[in-house]
């Protein structure tokens, strides 16, 4: 199965587990729940892989080289040529196969491949510790079986935390002038576009949350 296909089913999945599980209990659905599922269902996806980075940040160093040399010979994307690259099913999960996609992304940044960044060690933080918080956040807006105060006070401290690292990260690499070693099709392509959505989210987040901590209820969801 390609990369790129296993982790948007992945994503998919989870985020319809969330609105089915919604409707098979209360009988209704809500856009913005639905948009706080996708998000969190992607943040699922990252930290695994950012957990990966951590424990395979050797070999990210070693295939960060690897995929240099074979730009340079081919001529062609190394994201691209991972997302279609085919895993067999018993590698799905495997710590290896998805460190590989940092050794891609570090074509546009090196930061993944230099662990004294703040790139490379604020993604790591992410990957350990906001699995749990995301998971309660988006157990308890689908189910509300905590009060909607405490759980707002949970998504203030995740979406804050997710959108800061995500604007301190971009700040950092334009900052570091990182930008004008790859055109500008690659920019946003690569950076621009994938980091806006944490940054969007997390504002989203911590809009919901708030109103759930004000409202002292989960109107702000629908319910």
């Amino acid at each position: 199965m390609p990369a790129g296909l296993f982790a948007t089913l992945v994503v998919a999945a989870l985020t319809l587990l969330g609105i089915g599980a919604r409707h098979q209990v209360h009988g209704d659905w809500n856009a913005l729940h639905a948009l706080l599922s996708l998000f969190l269902s992607i943040n699922l996806l990252i930290c695994y892989w950012e957990i990966c980075l951590f424990l395979r940040r050797d070999l990210v160093e070693t295939r960060t080289a690897y995929w240099r040399e074979w730009r340079k010979r081919t001529g062609r994307t190394p994201a691209v040529e991972f997302l279609r690259a085919r895993v067999p099913l018993v590698r799905l999960l495997s710590p290896t196969v998805w460190a590989d996609v940092w050794a891609a992304y570090s074509q546009y940044d090196g930061s993944y491949a230099d662990r004294r960044t703040f790139g490379f060690n604020v993604d790591i933080v992410n990957g350990f510790l906001t699995p749990v918080p995301t998971l309660i956040v988006y157990a308890a807006c689908t189910f509300r079986f905590l009060p909607a105060v405490l759980t707002g006070i949970v998504g203030v401290i995740l979406f804050w935390q997710v959108m800061y690292g995500a604007s301190v990260y971009l700040v950092s690499f334009f900052v570091a002038g990182r930008q004008a070693r790859i055109s500008r099709r690659e920019l946003y392509t690569w950076i621009v576009a994938p980091n806006s959505p944490w940054m969007a989210g997390g504002l989203l987040g911590v809009y919901v949350s708030i109103r759930l901590i004000t409202d002292g209820d989960y109107s702000v969801l629908g319910y």
